[in-house]
Parts: structure tokens; sequence; C-alpha cells
């Protein structure tokens, strides 16, 4: 039997409809309490003999009544220009005027507290009429204590919960969404808060990345976003497929030593990557051992330039990274390997199968019907690499032909570190942050539903 598909639009807007509905219901069919707790949060529950849940709601309500009147309003009421008041100097004294930076985080963070202030009344309205109903039935209203005591037993986990969400709302959403707003600024070297202010330019920054012009982003962006995605391409397949050939490799009938080759290989994810990449960058550079080695056996004339042509030290990075990927890739596949029912291969060998018939329909289905899911994150992890390329070669060699101190081998993550550190470029470095998002996020949806783990659920099973 098909599922029915479900339309998310217009469940978002059913769902809307019922709880505009049951708004209405809330005042109409409301008494006074209720009623007045829509101007005074928790006003029912405290009439009620709810001090607890009456207190939380009235204290949320307070607490942004004073954030409001102490400083959300005087940073809200500015975020449309971003300030006006500059910074001036009189007789060696500087007189600060407005921040735009304060006035962006504040008034973005004021916003965000307004639509939480929205939903804390709406969950204070549907506590009114739960109790309500609860009354009109001949119930009892929990007792305060029952009601603090949920907090460690039936409601534990939004106890558990309400610590870790703030955190990621702090130190992961607020900065997201500032990172947004500043692609929309003239946030750069010559706008510096507090001494210049920034404001508002729209789309702007957007047409810049996109202009294929002689001052545009347009041919850096196409530049870095295509090798981007070469890049991640083979280091995702390559470390795959060798990892896995590594694998079956090792688990052979016959084949000696097993537990040493595998150490050997984990010894490579044992070194930190910080020390481990920077010695290979030193092995290939024009004086180091490789090229020293080769001057002297008269195996070449010269130096080869391992980092400082473009397309060899694309390879360069492409192979290196093959060394510390396929580690990974030997232990994961090693244990999904002996997952196999063996009595498949036996089937097949007594029809005839070759080993590598064996190897296209049994091994390889069975492993990226469970190893999907890795493959998708390695290779979205892959698009934002930046260790390997910035340990390597720092987006190195420079070229003229690339706008914003892109490198030729430079990610869109690598480039848009250097538009923030080196260039102070922030205006650019987050509209490359959000296409980077954007990028990310569509290969992710594709290829996710194109998972045989995700279309045939009960392939394997």
């Amino acid at each position: 039997m098909e599922k029915k598909k479900i339309n998310p639009v217009a469940t978002a807007f059913g769902a809307l409809g019922r709880d505009l509905k049951e708004l209405g219901l809330t005042f109409a069919e409301g008494d006074w309490k209720t009623r007045l707790s829509a101007v005074i949060f928790g006003f029912g529950p405290l009439m009620r003999g709810q001090i607890a849940k009456g207190l939380a709601f009235l204290s949320c309500e307070i607490g942004f009544i004073l954030y409001m009147v102490f400083v959300g309003w005087k940073y809200l009421s500015k975020f449309g220009t971003l300030g006006t008041v500059e910074t001036t100097k009189s007789r060696r004294v500087t007189v600060y005027g407005d921040n735009s930076f304060l006035i962006l985080l504040f008034g973005l963070l004021t916003i965000i507290l307004i639509v939480f202030l929205i939903l804390v009344w709406r969950m204070n309205m549907r506590e009114n009429r739960d109790e309500e109903l609860i009354l009109r039935k001949g119930g009892h209203l929990p007792s305060n204590r029952k009601v603090l005591g949920s907090l460690l037993d039936s409601n534990f986990d939004k106890t558990l919960l309400a610590l870790p969400v703030t955190g990621i709302f702090v130190f992961t959403v607020l900065p997201i969404l500032f990172m947004i707003c500043v692609a929309f600024t003239n946030y750069d070297k010559t706008h510096q808060a507090p001494t210049n202010l920034f404001t508002w330019v729209g789309l702007a920054n957007f047409r810049e990345l996109f202009s294929f012009g002689s001052t545009g982003f347009g041919k850096t962006f196409m530049a870095v976003l295509l090798w981007t995605l070469v890049w991640a391409f083979f280091a995702t397949f390559l470390d795959y497929f060798l990892g896995m050939a590594v694998a079956i490799l090792i688990n052979r009938k016959g084949i000696k030593f097993k537990k040493l080759w595998r150490t050997i290989l984990v010894i490579t994810i044992a070194v930190p990557q910080f020390v481990s990449l920077l010695y290979v960058y030193k092995m290939f550079a024009n004086d180091g051992l490789v090229n020293g080695y080769l001057l002297k056996w008269g195996l070449i004339k010269s130096a080869i330039p391992f980092w400082t042509d473009p397309m060899l030290a694309r390879i360069t990075i492409i192979v290196v990274n093959i060394w510390i990927g396929i580690p990974y890739m030997m232990l994961i596949a090693t244990g999904l390997l002996m997952n196999i029912p063996e009595e498949l291969y036996e089937s097949a060998r007594i029809d005839g199968a070759t080993p590598l018939q064996m190897f296209r329909s049994i091994t390889l289905p069975y492993m990226l019907f469970v190893t999907g899911p890795f493959l998708l994150t390695q290779f979205t992890g892959n698009l934002n690499n930046f260790n390997v390329i910035y340990l390597l070669t720092k987006g190195q060699p420079q070229s003229m032909k690339l706008a914003g101190n892109a490198g030729q081998t430079d990610l869109l993550v690598t480039w848009l570190y250097k538009m923030t550190v080196n260039d102070t470029n922030y205006k650019m470095a987050a509209v490359i942050g959000i296409m980077v998002f954007v990028v990310t996020a569509v290969i992710s949806l594709i290829v996710y539903n194109m998972l045989p783990s995700v279309r045939d659920e009960g392939g394997f099973q």
C-alpha cells in the first residue's frame, strides 16, 4: 500500500487554522480571569491557585518589559538604519556615537525575544483554556507541589533540555542569524564599528558575488565552487572505495598479520592532523625531502612544484587526503563486512559467480545500503573540510585572476576564512557563508532522497 503524501504547506496552514479557532474559543468562552491573562500573563493560573505556572508566565512578561525599557527599545528603534550618529573627535577626546555592530546584534536579539514572548503568550492562553475545561468537567487542578514535581518526572525532558536548547540558541542560532543579516549590510574594513557606521544595502552584496565584471566576484565564486565540488567528490568516493578495498583485502582468508596491518593504518588517525599535514607540506615543498632525494638520485633536473603549480597542488591534496581517509573507511567497512551472511557468498560460488560478480551483487549493494547516510555525511563534511586544505596549502597558489584574495586550492570555506580574517570583508564573507549553506543543503536533500536505505528501508531486512 502506497503511503499518502503529506503536503507540508497544507499541514502548516491547517495547524494555524486550528490554533486560531482554539484561540477564538478561548476568548469567547473564557471567564474574566482568562481574558485578563491576555494582558497580565499568568493572571488566570494565579487566581485559580496555580502559583508556580502563574509566576512563570508573569516573570517572562516582567523580564521582557524590563529588557525592552532598559536595553531592547534603544537598539530596536535604530535597527532600520543601524545608527546615524557617527563617532567624532573633539579636542583629542573621542565622542562615541552609535555602534552599528551592537545595534544589529541587540536589535536582532530583541526581535527574537518578541517572537518568543508571542509564543509564551500563546502558551499562557492555552493553559488558561485547559484549566477552565478541567474545572467545567468537575475535575481538580494539580497542586503546586505536583506541578513542580513533574519537572523531575513526567516533564523531566523539558527540564533536561532547557539548558542545552538555550546554549544552542545563544551560540548557534543567534550567530547564524547575525551572519545572515551581515550579508545585507556594507560591513567591511572601511565600515568598522564603533569608529565607522555600516548600514543596510539590500541585495547589493549578492549582486556583486554573481557579477562577472572586472570588479565582481562571479568568476572567482564559480571557480572556487567548481573546485570545491570536485574536491568533495574525489575526497569522498576515493576514500570510500579504496578503504573498502583495503578492508576486503585484509579480511580475506589466508592474509597473515591482520591486526598488524590494521594497526599500521590506524596510526595515521592517532597522529593529530595539525602535525601530520604540516609534515607532509614540508616533505613536498621545493626544498623538502621528496624533491631533495629525487634531485640527489638524478631522477629530476629541477624541483617538482607540488604546491606552486595549481593543477599539481590539487592532485597532491587529493592524494594526501587518501592517506588520511582510508583508515576511517577501512575500520567501518571491516565491521560491516563481517555482518554479511557467509551463506550469500557460498550460494554465489555454487552458482559459479566470480569474485568481481560477488562484489557487485552482494558486497557493494549491502555496503551502499548501510553506509549511504555516512557517505552523504562525508561528502557534506568534505565540502567544508577546512583542515586539509588550509594546513597543506592555505589555499595557495595565489592568482591575480581571482578576486577576494582567493587561491587556486581554496574551498568556499577557506575562502570565507580569508575574507573574514585577512581582508576583514565581513559582508562578502557572510554572503559566501550563505552560499555554502545553500550548496550543502541542496546537495544533501537531493542525495538523501536517492539513498537506497531511504527509498527501500526493508531492502536488506
